[in-house]
């Protein structure tokens, strides 16, 4: 029997095929990178879309941690005020900024160019030599559609030949000079006739007040482009008949007769835009004429 120490050992070793996966840890960093890039990139879109009030106050809370435990109010951008919470600071230099300070800065500066446009209209009238006996037919008033003006018939003074739209010299000088005033500002204008409730019969079949007031509401357009008044600013022209009467106590009375011109604000303008999905709070409801015993026989309107 031969020794078996002598006999060879001999190890077996185990191949393994090349073709396997080299690792996917590359995947894991890229998907990190990535996230990281898109977080960085949101930080940059927030941080750009936000007032300095609020930087401030972000920088201020790394500073001071405590500070609104400590001061009060709903940030540590709060304005340094005695109201908290920043309020609405047209400026926009301190205090952390509501989302609809541009709108109502807006709001402001075009109420501000309103009043003025009032004031140079008032001004001009007042010292026209021809136009200054007429001043009280013209009535401005701020609403909230904007600055409305409204120049009224009276007893002895109307403003068209009776019953017709043509239009007398002494309102054809004013609409002139008012159309330059109305060049002043950007905003477009809503133009409205009237008449009172007396019944249009002057022998014209289907021709009635509504007919009338609109055709002297068209005559005032022509007059006012005719003075100047570029024609893209007139967004709206219509005849409100004697559906909305001045003078509610007497709905036959003189000064339901005029002409109505509206300097339209922003919102009423997009609101006309719209047909009146947010319809204007002022302008020209359409209602009830008068109680049915009030009504005269069919005359010839003024």
């Amino acid at each position: 029997m031969a020794d078996e120490s002598q006999r060879p050992i001999i190890v077996k070793r185990i191949k393994k095929g090349g073709h396997g996966h080299h690792g996917g840890a590359w995947k894991i960093a890229y998907a990190d990178f990535v996230t990281a890039m898109m977080a960085f990139f949101l930080l940059m879109w927030l941080l750009g879309s936000a007032s300095q009030g609020t930087l401030n106050g972000i920088a201020e809370y790394f500073k001071t941690p405590l500070k609104v435990a400590m001061s009060g109010g709903d940030g540590a951008g709060d304005a340094t005020s005695v109201v908290k919470g920043g309020g609405n600071d047209l400026t926009k230099k301190a205090g952390q900024v509501n989302k609809s300070t541009k709108e109502q800065e807006r709001k402001v500066m075009e109420k501000q160019a309103l009043d003025k446009l009032q004031q140079k209209i008032q001004s001009s009238v007042e010292q026209s030599q021809v136009l200054k006996d007429y001043k009280n037919q013209m009535k401005l008033e701020m609403t909230p559609e904007g600055l409305k003006i409204q120049i009224v018939d009276e007893q002895n003074r109307p403003m068209f030949d009776s019953g017709s739209s043509r239009m007398l010299p002494h309102t054809r000088e004013l609409l002139q000079q008012l159309a330059q005033q109305l060049n002043q500002l950007p905003n477009r204008i809503s133009i409205s006739g009237h008449t009172d409730a007396t019944p249009f019969g002057n022998g014209q079949a289907g021709y009635s007040n509504w007919e009338l007031s609109a055709d002297r509401a068209n005559t005032a357009r022509r007059e006012l482009v005719a003075g100047g008044l570029q024609e893209d600013k007139v967004m709206r022209v219509v005849g409100v008949a004697a559906a909305n009467p001045l003078i509610k106590s007497n709905v036959f009375s003189p000064e339901n007769r005029r002409i109505t011109i509206v300097v339209l604000n922003q919102e009423a303008e997009q609101a006309i835009l719209n047909d009146g999905v947010k319809p204007p709070l002022s302008q020209e409801p359409i209602g009830p004429i008068g109680p049915a015993e009030n009504a005269a026989a069919p005359a010839k309107a003024e």
